[in-house]
């Protein structure tokens, strides 16, 4: 079966209230005379860890009400909280940092660019957004004609709106891999195409793929000169994306595929984008990647015959699977497997004829994993 060789309402954000220390007192004649209780009145009141902590501004944490402007924050700004963006027109917004959730609420004809999203990005009452976004959960409601250049770990989901179009995430700037990891995401899971209408209208199709051909610069520009932002130095060239760029959902130029498996290792990340490369520059297609984690016995369904040999394998951690596509794909995989990875542990489809089989099992097998 396969061979192996040696990764519109206006709505306000809810804010904490800062817990204060209080001071018990015992009241005399007169609540003037009031002192704290305690032997020594002369001591400092004692100070706990809540006093110490940097007091946050909500407002360092939303945009709203803004038109024909340039904003957003810059690396490090946000650090992991939560974001508003609310009630902007013709706004370029750039927010290069990653994030908890973000929100964006009745917007119009805006440029948007989201860094890594641990959580999820919910989109409300918006018209005529083109943005660049990567997160964990991707919703929209009472949404129109928006055109999303995504990477989402889940199936994203569409509600109540129409005129939506997508394609592959495409981006790059210096601190993007980083705040993938300290968001919790892989740059391997994307279901970018595998959208879920929650109204589907008989008849009509409220959303749809981009061309292939679509370039992030055609709709989301890089920061202009005099913003603050132009010393993010940032790439839309599909080739530096962070995220590798899939084929998706959309039909396949062959009838061969086949699937490549690299186990866990110091360089399995890297590993999988040297094949990618190494296989794009000859011609081969990547239709959609994975990474996931196995159980001996996922690993007896989906590798069947040769899973004695992997099993150990799964132990290190997860692995990245990847669905190449093309004529001769299969044979060129091999010769890649043994000739590039061949200190590697790695798994390979064995044949053309039964490859389709592999890429079926193990991609079922993870989509169900992920709960897709």
């Amino acid at each position: 079966m396969g061979c192996f060789f040696s990764k519109k309402s206006k709505r306000k954000s809810s804010e904490k209230e800062e817990r204060t220390p209080t001071t018990t007192t015992v009241e005399t004649t007169t609540t003037s005379n009031a002192v704290p209780l305690g032997n020594n009145t002369d001591e400092p009141p004692k100070q706990y860890s809540w006093d110490k902590r940097e007091k946050v501004d909500p407002k360092d944490y939303m945009l709203t009400g803004l038109k024909d402007v340039t904003v957003g924050r810059l690396p490090g700004k946000l650090n992991g909280q939560q974001f508003v963006i609310q009630e902007c027109e013709n706004c370029d917004i750039y927010v290069f940092d990653h994030s908890a959730t973000i929100t964006i609420d009745d917007c119009v004809n805006c440029r948007i660019v989201l860094g890594p999203i641990k959580g999820s990005v919910f989109f409300r009452d918006c018209k005529d957004i083109k943005c660049v976004v990567a997160c964990q959960q991707f919703r929209t409601r009472d949404c129109k004609k928006m055109e999303v250049f995504l990477c989402c770990a889940t199936q994203p989901i569409i509600e109540s709106s129409t005129g939506m179009k997508f394609a592959c995430f495409q981006y790059f700037y210096p601190e993007l891999a980083f705040h993938f990891k300290d968001a919790g995401l892989s740059i391997f899971n994307n279901n970018w195409s595998n959208i879920h209408d929650f109204t589907p209208v008989s008849g009509e199709n409220n959303w749809s793929l981009l061309p292939e051909t679509s370039a992030v610069l055609d709709f989301v520009p890089a920061p202009g000169s005099e913003s603050e932002f132009k010393s993010v130095r940032i790439s839309t060239e599909p080739a530096r994306s962070i995220v590798p760029l899939t084929k998706g959902g959309r039909r396949k130029d062959s009838e061969e595929s086949c699937l490549f498996v690299f186990f866990a290792g110091e360089y399995t990340t890297a590993n999988a984008r040297k094949l990618i490369d190494e296989a794009t520059a000859k011609g081969f297609t990547l239709i959609q990647t994975k990474e996931v984690s196995m159980r001996p016995e996922d690993v007896k369904r989906v590798f069947q015959n040769n899973a004695d040999d992997l099993v150990e394998w799964i132990t290190k951690g997860p692995v990245i699977a990847l669905e190449l596509n093309g004529d001769g794909v299969v044979e060129a995989c091999k010769n890649t497997a043994s000739e590039v990875f061949s200190g590697t542990k790695v798994y390979v489809s064995d044949n053309k004829n039964t490859s389709s089989r592999d890429v079926d099992n193990f991609f079922n097998f993870a989509d169900m994993q992920m709960g897709l």
